[in-house]
């Protein structure tokens, strides 16, 4: 850009972060559009390995995953945000009660989270005197945790989850490429540690070594993209009384002692979600199941996909009594 010296980048990336701050995000940080290197290694023998499980759609649009200049023609920048969803209170260990991960207890963030993104896009828009680029929010094959990493907003934790010192790890990722240039923030350094508190706590041994997953055996996985009519029989009694998603390995994370309760109203709890019991869950009919979850992510696993993980957390109740 004529007239974009370092000096006004520098500038403009200060301000763009304070704007990112104003508008609610825990964080803001920018990387060089450029093609991944090692983190494409790492995915293409990931997917090599079959650890994707039925998730084909990954294999999809591998080059446009490393690239971003080939989703966005002229991109210079990558810039990451993360927004809290975290909420308490922490939900009760009882078998009798159908678990939902917490990033489903209020409105489907790709809604919520896009909104501001956007808003953030229009100010970088005007500030600039016209933006070419685009807003993403998990709508797109982009690397969300690699491009937020790159930033220094945190390292890839052990459970293959974005890790922050200052803030933990419940929060969405989502990301503007844009053709601004801006200078680079720098990554920070891995802070796990001899800590393996995530990997022991995983009750189907997803997390096979540090920093390797195996989403065949997650029970995000299997509780979310696992289309099957019923749960694979080896690990259906691990899943336990999850019914959608699992947020096993953020809970004993160290680092979410740090974690505080979103601002954003969009991720209020609706009501009882939390704690509805399982003789509860088993009643939802179809109808009730589009107004509860009207807005929500967890649509995701549709209804008879909620019904077979209810269906299977209660069987695993029974075993316990």
């Amino acid at each position: 850009m004529p007239g974009f010296d370092s000096a006004s980048q520098t500038r403009l990336a200060r301000a763009l972060k304070v704007r990112a701050k104003e508008l609610g995000f825990l964080g803001c940080g920018i990387s060089k559009a450029e093609p991944l290197d090692q983190e494409a290694r790492d995915l293409e023998a990931w997917l090599r390995a079959g650890r994707h499980g039925t998730m084909q759609w990954m294999e999809n649009h591998f080059d446009e995953r490393i690239d971003p200049t080939l989703l966005v023609p002229g991109a210079r920048s990558v810039i990451s945000v993360l927004d809290n969803y975290y909420q308490p209170p922490a939900p009760t260990d009882s078998p009798a009660t159908g678990r939902i991960s917490r990033y489903a207890w209020g409105d489907d963030y790709h809604v919520v989270m896009k909104e501001r993104l956007a808003e953030l896009y229009a100010w970088l828009d005007e500030a600039v005197g016209g933006v070419s680029g685009r807003v993403f929010v998990d709508s797109a094959p982009v690397m969300d945790k690699a491009w937020a990493r790159r930033s220094g907003l945190g390292w890839i934790g052990k459970h293959t989850n974005l890790i922050s010192q200052s803030v933990g790890s419940w929060y969405f990722i989502g990301e503007m490429i844009v053709d601004v240039p801006f200078p680079p923030d720098v990554p920070t350094t891995d802070h796990c540690g001899s800590c393996t508190r995530c990997i022991e706590a995983c009750p189907t041994d997803a997390i096979t070594a540090p920093y390797e997953l195996d989403a065949e055996r997650c029970i995000s996985y299997l509780t979310i993209e696992y289309r099957g009519e019923e749960l694979p029989e080896e690990t259906a009694s691990e899943v336990g009384n999850w019914i959608y998603g699992c947020d096993i390995c953020q809970e004993v994370c160290p680092w979410n002692r740090f974690s505080q309760p979103a601002s954003e109203p969009g991720y209020s709890v609706r009501e009882a979600l939390p704690e509805t019991s399982l003789d509860t869950w088993e009643e939802l009919d179809i109808e009730s199941f589009r107004v509860l979850f009207r807005k929500s992510a967890a649509k995701r696993t549709k209804y008879a996909g909620l019904m077979r993980n209810i269906r299977n957390a209660a069987r695993n109740r029974d075993r316990s009594v």
